[in-house]
């Protein structure tokens, strides 16, 4: 479509032209960068640990994450799906967790979902909370309005005998 012989032959017309593409242009660079600042966090596709992989060792981040896979160790995520593949022997801590898989530990999160392939063995602690039927839940279950402060409930101290 362009050449750049046709540019360098006929200069002022590309010039005349190129002005009024280049002045709307200018104003519309402002725009994603004003849209960026407005939402602040842009939604991209969750991090994948395939079923064949086995990681030994805590995960941290703060996006989002998949494993299909066998972890042993704590996670930390943004939002956490455990897939029916997957088994995780440790603490699992999110805003959004969603388990299909098994874990063997604590799960602390703001939403956590069991579905109906879920294995869980051990304690949940959260804000809301959904278990759909068939999903096998061995613990205890507690709400909490910040289930993610690593500092949990205070408990009441022993009555002193006077």
């Amino acid at each position: 479509m362009f050449s750049k012989t046709r540019v360098t032959e006929t200069r002022p017309t590309p010039t005349d032209t190129a002005a009024p593409q280049a002045a709307p242009a200018t104003p519309d660079r402002p725009a994603p960068e004003a849209q960026a600042a407005a939402t602040p966090r842009v939604r991209v596709a969750p991090s994948v640990l395939s079923a064949d992989l086995t990681v030994t060792g805590n995960i941290k981040t703060q996006g989002d994450i998949q494993i299909e896979g066998t972890v042993e160790g704590d996670i930390r995520a943004h939002q956490l799906t455990i897939g029916e593949s997957a088994t995780i022997k440790g603490e699992i801590v999110g805003d959004d967790i969603i388990v299909n898989g098994r874990v063997i530990g604590r799960v602390r999160g703001l939403k956590v979902r069991l579905s109906a392939s879920a294995r869980v063995e051990g304690d949940i602690i959260h804000k809301t909370i959904a278990i759909e039927s068939g999903a096998h839940f061995e613990g205890s279950v507690q709400r909490q309005e910040d289930p993610l402060n690593n500092g949990g409930t205070k408990k009441l101290a022993p009555p002193t005998a006077e």
